[in-house]
């Protein structure tokens, strides 16, 4: 299987590579979005430390279990060959109704096939009220008139 577009990257392809990353997360399905992982890839996600595509899948899903209309952003900081370093925020609200912002970074690593082998991520969150929410769009991919991360000043 393979998962266009392939490395080594250049600034179009990085670029798209990030996009198709973010709408898959978006469509918070564990199953699709694991396809995108190598069987053996290696993640870093706060405290957890997923092996494998399946322990991936189940961390999404426990992932969007617990994160409430999940919406997220991400956007290119650099590449080079198949690496690729984003950062992003997401918003999100939990089974009491309580908002949150996250904020992070990652840093990928693909295989020649265009599948990702590693993703070590460094997130921070902070409480928001729905008023100060900046992620408004229908659950599912983000439109692409909708302003990123640098727009919105985040």
């Amino acid at each position: 299987m393979s998962r266009p577009p392939l490395p080594p990257f250049d600034a179009e392809s990085a670029r798209e590579k990030v996009r198709l990353a973010e709408d898959g997360w978006n469509s918070r399905d564990p199953d699709k979005v694991a396809l995108a992982y190598t069987e053996n890839t290696i993640w870093r996600n706060r405290s957890e430390f997923p092996l494998g595509r399946e322990e991936a899948r189940k961390f999404l899903e426990r992932k969007w279990a617990k994160e409430l209309n999940y919406r997220l952003i991400k956007e290119l900081w650099a590449y080079i060959g198949n690496r690729i370093a984003v950062r992003y925020a997401y918003e999100y609200h939990d089974d009491s109704g309580n908002w949150f912002r996250a904020f992070g970074n990652e840093n990928w690593e693909f295989a020649e096939d265009g599948l990702m082998h590693s993703r070590h991520a460094s997130i921070n969150e902070r409480p928001i009220t729905e008023a100060e929410r900046l992620f408004r769009w229908p659950l599912g991919r983000r439109p692409d008139n909708h302003p990123g991360l640098s727009e919105l000043g985040l």
